[in-house]
């Protein structure tokens, strides 16, 4: 039986996605504690020194389970990525279900709260955000990781404000979500909580950015 590779010849290679999914209960449970256990030390000690070993004693499982579902340290932080942004677009999703808005202007504002919310109380989010740390196209190889959640954002805001799909607001959307990552990130640099002044002016960005672009918008029934 060949021993596990290390993490380093797997850093080089292509992104993989698990080994196997859990069939069972106690394995679901497991893989979740791993997840958890790479967020948490993201937060302390950064990607560089993170190692399997490192996951599978904090997880509390031997190394061999680690292996049987991940072939490296990178594969757990792809999972992890794609764990937050599920959850991301799940809350942005449960707000958009139980608030009403005025319009589109509002789900924007709902859209980074969540985000900054998950910044502050989510581990390994501020570390990690989504994925971008490690590598650009984590969550698709064939897509960046912020065209990636702007997809799933589009498909959300067409949903709640029954807008007509284009070109035009797949740019406009992607625009708001790179230019919105970079200011609450800057917003974060500093200030764990995030500094509520650049939080604001993120806000000020993207709805001036989007009213400009998207003159259109008009929330459903108006």
């Amino acid at each position: 039986m060949s021993s596990p590779q290390t993490d380093d010849e797997y850093d080089c290679a292509h992104p993989k996605p698990l080994r196997r999914q859990p069939t069972q209960r106690r394995s679901a449970r497991r893989v979740e504690r791993m997840l958890d256990a790479c967020a948490e030390l993201l937060d302390e000690i950064g990607y560089e020194a993170l190692s399997t070993t490192r996951i599978a004693d904090r997880a509390g499982v031997a190394i061999g389970s680690v292996y049987q579902f991940f072939p490296d340290k990178r594969a757990i932080t792809q999972e992890l990525t794609r764990r937050n942004v599920e959850h991301f677009v799940s809350r942005v999703g449960a707000r958009f279900l139980e608030e009403d808005y005025r319009g589109w202007w509002e789900a924007v504002d709902a859209i980074i709260d969540e985000y900054v919310d998950m910044h502050r109380s989510v581990p390994g989010f501020r570390s990690l955000h989504f994925g971008d740390v490690v590598d650009l196209n984590l969550l698709d190889s064939d897509s960046d990781n912020n065209t990636v959640i702007a997809g799933r954002l589009r498909g959300l805001l067409l949903k709640e404000f029954g807008l007509a799909d284009s070109q035009e607001l797949d740019v406009a959307v992607l625009v708001a979500v790179e230019a919105g990552d970079a200011v609450l990130k800057l917003a974060f640099r500093h200030d764990p909580d995030g500094s509520p002044e650049i939080i604001e002016a993120a806000k000020q960005l993207i709805r001036g950015f989007l009213s400009r672009q998207l003159r259109s918008w008009s929330p459903r029934g108006t």
